[in-house]
């Protein structure tokens, strides 16, 4: 791997580029005309243009970026997370172009990305899943007798969904045909796919993820990631370490996570996601995401391990440089995003030229980002500034210097989450670990309720 093509902007694009520099590799940026002067585009060693502003034009525009790993002459294609990175199609493109695709093979991204395929791997490797319908819903009866054994409420779910997207819950029979009628449309014109299927829904359930690894022979974990504080599905905060799961379950999550890696052969770094109901301390298989995570640094921080690195030898065709039994976590780490919203207008978008971009600094704080001072935040992309990464050697001290930290940062000309964000933090429920991934929108409509700002 002499020269890598990053099919991605913003912080992961410079989190890729400056591992690739470590690892002595020669870096190529792809933008669109409205991404000219973005970091990523400064810091790499070359970059292409592929299109206008528009992501459909640009960023997920097949023919342009495998121009640009053409006429660039990258042998290597790095796609980051979101954009194309589960993208079977352009996975197998990269590769028929000669190139070499820094993630799973293509097959893998098909079947673990389809979450009725992805359920079926799942049960075969007995690994725990949702108690549901066997495949994709195809008659209204089925459902009817499915509803029936699993009870309600229920989750319907788009089997080409993901990230949160394409899910809706149902509370009793009467509105089960017209809402799965309903999620078969909007699957349909979301994801060209209108496949859905059944699960039972835990409403007070833990987002718990396993992260994992493979060289296509053996796999491996780096422990659990609690990302249970969400705000319609999107994750607000992250954390690993001292996470509140038993450790009898953990283990069997992370050898469950472990055993469906190596069933289907899985090759580079991945995330196993479940979910862990606290009441009945159980957990279930929710999906698998075949790519790096937006999260992935609270679990370097923990482990001491570099993921991206890691990702490019073993797409070079090394093998995996730990072993299961040298991978000791310590302490606890917290990952939150800042986004270029305004928490008191409903998270309305908030574009614009950072006029300052103050970050904070001082021991085991880490901060992720694509953006400096002078940075023109734009409205095509996703608002995400920075991840503000912290460790410590307990929770509460890492939940200290995640406080510390949002207090020196200064940022000026945009509106930021950071208030919002330091204030979930404040909370009694956050510091007791008395949340789930339902937890966030009660409190905040609580706050509303009682007049807090």
């Amino acid at each position: 791997m002499q020269k890598l093509l990053i099919a991605n902007r913003g912080e992961i694009a410079v989190r890729i580029i400056r591992a690739a520099r470590e690892l002595d590799i020669t870096t190529v940026a792809i933008y669109s005309e409205a991404d000219e002067h973005a970091e990523h585009v400064r810091l790499a060693d070359e970059a292409v243009c592929v299109g206008p502003a528009q992501a459909t034009a640009s960023y997920l525009n097949i023919s342009n970026v495998l121009a640009a790993i053409e006429s660039s002459g990258a042998d290597a294609v790095h796609p980051g997370y979101g954009f194309m990175s589960e993208n079977a199609d352009f996975a197998q493109a990269v590769v028929d172009a000669g190139a070499v695709w820094v993630g799973p093979a293509a097959q893998a991204i098909r079947d673990m990305g389809d979450k009725v395929s992805a359920r079926r791997s799942a049960k075969a490797a007995d690994v725990n899943t949702v108690p549901g319908s066997a495949g994709e819903l195809t008659d209204p009866d089925e459902a009817v007798a499915v509803a029936a054994d699993i009870g309600f409420p229920l989750a319907i779910k788009a089997s080409a969904g993901g990230g949160g997207r394409g899910i809706r819950i149902v509370e009793q029979e009467s509105d089960l045909i017209g809402a799965i009628k309903t999620a078969k449309a909007e699957a349909r014109a979301a994801f060209g796919n209108d496949a859905v299927y059944i699960e039972r829904f835990i409403p007070r359930a833990r987002h718990i993820e396993v992260q994992v690894f493979g060289d296509g022979v053996r796999a491996v974990h780096l422990g659990m990631r609690d990302c249970s504080v969400q705000r319609r599905r999107q994750k607000v905060v992250e954390e690993a370490g001292q996470l509140f799961v038993t450790p009898e379950v953990g283990q069997r999550m992370c050898d469950a996570a472990v055993r469906l890696a190596e069933a289907v052969q899985y090759q580079g770094a991945g995330t196993v996601e479940f979910l862990y109901d606290e009441q009945r301390n159980d957990y279930y298989f929710l999906e698998m995401n075949t790519r790096i995570q937006v999260e992935h640094p609270v679990t370097e921080m923990v482990f001491g391990e570099d993921l991206v690195a890691e990702q490019l030898r073993v797409a070079a065709g090394q093998p995996l440089s730990f072993v299961q039994e040298s991978l000791v976590p310590r302490g606890h780490a917290i990952e939150i995003r800042l986004n270029a919203e305004n928490a008191d207008m409903n998270f309305l978008p908030s574009p614009g030229t950072l006029e300052k971009f103050a970050l904070p600094g001082g021991p085991f704080v880490r901060l992720d980002s694509g953006v400096v001072t002078g940075s023109v935040i734009s409205p095509y992309y996703d608002s995400m500034l920075a991840k503000i990464i912290v460790w410590g050697a307990t929770r509460d001290l890492a939940v200290a210097r995640m406080l510390r930290a949002l207090g020196e940062l200064d940022v000026q000309g945009i509106v930021t989450t950071a208030p919002f964000v330091e204030t979930i933090l404040r909370s009694p429920d956050f510091a007791s670990g008395a949340f789930h991934t339902t937890w966030l929108e009660k409190w905040m409509a609580d706050r509303a309720e009682a007049g807090a700002a």
